[in-house]
């Protein structure tokens, strides 16, 4: 059975792909940089940011987590050359709303006690304080081993309300 969500995925593609002209773009990305955001819904980091296609990276999960996403850090830097992580968090984050006992809770509460204890190690990286998170971030992939030292690191603020950023670090 095809979703209402497929079946407008599938016509909003089929327009996009009708007039695309940007298919002879290289694999690195032209400007070397990448933006970690968080998966939320109300960041368009193109639009925000402005970046147009083929620019930038754009890594996203739950948070804007560093430790999350050091494994495409590593690619995006180590085989396709970026050399500047811009590290963008956001008020609002629903990271800011549990604890890792909350999440662990409710998975064996919804899921059951076996995908309990496949999660039963797992860090959600929730955090307390929007600033103090973006600092131990990037202070995290400063420190990181896996990250170059000339790699330009910086933190970011973006106002879900008002569609603003603000640099932290």
């Amino acid at each position: 059975m095809t979703s209402s969500i497929q079946k407008n995925l599938a016509s909003k593609n089929a327009e996009y792909a009708s007039k695309f002209t940007k298919g002879n773009l290289a694999l690195p990305p032209a400007k070397h940089y990448l933006i970690l955001t968080c998966m939320d819904a109300r960041i368009d980091p193109a639009a925000a940011f402005g970046i147009d296609l083929g620019d930038a990276h754009v890594i996203r999960n739950a948070g804007g987590s560093a430790r999350d996403a050091l494994r495409s850090i590593i690619i995006s830097q180590q085989l396709l050359g970026t050399k500047e992580i811009v590290l963008i968090k956001h008020t609002g984050c629903g990271m800011l709303t549990f604890s890792n006992d909350d999440a662990h809770s409710l998975v064996k509460k919804n899921l059951g006690p076996s995908a309990a204890a496949e999660i039963a190690t797992l860090d959600f990286l929730p955090f307390t304080n929007l600033d103090n998170a973006i600092k131990g971030d990037v202070d995290y992939l400063k420190r990181s081993a896996a990250v170059p030292g000339d790699v330009v690191i910086s933190g970011w603020a973006y106002e879900v309300q008002t569609g603003t950023a603000r640099q932290i670090v």
